[in-house]
């Protein structure tokens, strides 16, 4: 697996050991001499780049160096060039910086696509329905000791507590909120109960991101969701033009309500006005009845009918000089009249 850490240059090692092997056979052949102390020197010097050459080893600035010896923890080591006692410890360089990732309820295949796997996928809802769940997880190494020494087979275990994990957040959400607004609780929730999990078991594992994929329901009963999700948008559609005509309906209704309330108000208010005017007219003009009452009842009269026969075209004489008056008919006067009447109408 892409976590598994990498060990020391195990493929150097049989190759080496075989040269070792026939340069010793080789020397035993030789007789002893000036010559064989030469050999002997650079047997030496041999051996020496061998050590040497087993005894070193770089940990890039993504890892981080645990040596062992005989299988205990010794030391770690940081980044950059180090030294190890050859063929007594041994140094594992597992990645802490790289970001690791499991994929659980689907498998990425080589063509880019994703196959589904039912027996991770399908989970049941709070409210008992199925949903088919595809999800990543995605973690770093937190303590490099304990990734790699207090838990085995940490990949398994990570998969098998994240499957855990957001199975127990389905089981506490319903299908509506699982399709649709409920996601990002979801994984956040699983996060959370991951990380708890591997916390308890000292995994030394920090999880970064589980993400979803896919939620989805399962493949048999697909067309029925979809047919009561439309319904359910349809509802909410309904709905919203319902909200929409009240909003616009009940605005209006309160303004023409308003506006004829100050109608009302503004009637009412010049007719009290009106009304304390005329009364106000009335005592005023009885106050000055009261004073001269000859005068103000001929000026009543005679206001009273030019008022009535304002618009009257007549000619009124006085009784006692009407036997000495000359009957006149006002022709050009009356057609005149009525002329211009008949051009206004």
């Amino acid at each position: 697996m892409s976590w598994e850490p990498r060990g020391p240059g195990r493929d150097f090692e049989d190759p080496f050991a075989k040269i070792l092997q026939e340069f010793q056979k080789f020397l035993k052949q030789r007789p002893p001499g000036p010559l064989f102390k030469g050999w002997k020197v650079i047997a030496v010097l041999l051996v020496g780049a061998f050590l040497f050459w087993k005894g070193f080893y770089i940990v890039a600035p993504d890892e981080q160096g645990i040596v062992l010896r005989f299988g205990r923890i010794v030391r770690t080591a940081a980044p950059g060039p180090h030294l190890k006692i050859p063929m007594i410890e041994e140094v594992l360089l597992p990645k802490i910086k790289k970001l690791h990732r499991i994929e659980i309820g689907f498998r990425s295949t080589r063509g880019g696509g994703a196959q589904r796997v039912p027996a991770e996928a399908l989970m049941v809802t709070g409210d008992e329905n199925i949903v088919a769940v595809e999800m990543i997880v995605q973690f770093r190494i937190k303590d490099a000791e304990e990734f790699l020494f207090r838990v085995a087979e940490i990949g398994e275990t990570i998969k098998k507590g994240a499957e855990a994990s957001i199975r127990q957040v389905i089981g506490q959400t319903n299908i509506d909120e699982a399709l649709t607004v409920g996601k990002a609780q979801i994984q956040l929730d699983a996060q959370e109960a991951l990380q708890s999990i591997l916390d308890e078991y000292e995994a030394g594992v920090q999880i970064a991101a589980i993400q979803l994929q896919d939620v989805n329901p399962p493949d048999a009963v697909a067309a029925a969701f979809k047919d009561v999700a439309s319904a359910k948008e349809d509802k909410e559609k309904l709905i919203n033009e319902s909200h929409g005509y009240r909003n616009d309906i009940i605005p209006k209704a309160k303004g023409e309500a308003a506006q004829l309330i100050n109608e009302a108000q503004a009637y009412a208010e010049a007719r009290v006005r009106r009304a304390e005017g005329e009364a106000d007219r009335f005592l005023k003009t009885l106050k000055e009845y009261k004073e001269s009452e000859e005068i103000i009842r001929k000026r009543i009269y005679i206001e009273t009918m030019e008022e009535v026969m304002g618009d009257i075209d007549k000619v009124i004489i006085d009784e006692s000089v009407a036997g000495n008056v000359l009957p006149y008919l006002p022709l050009d006067r009356g057609m005149l009249g009525k002329t211009t009447k008949q051009g206004a109408r």
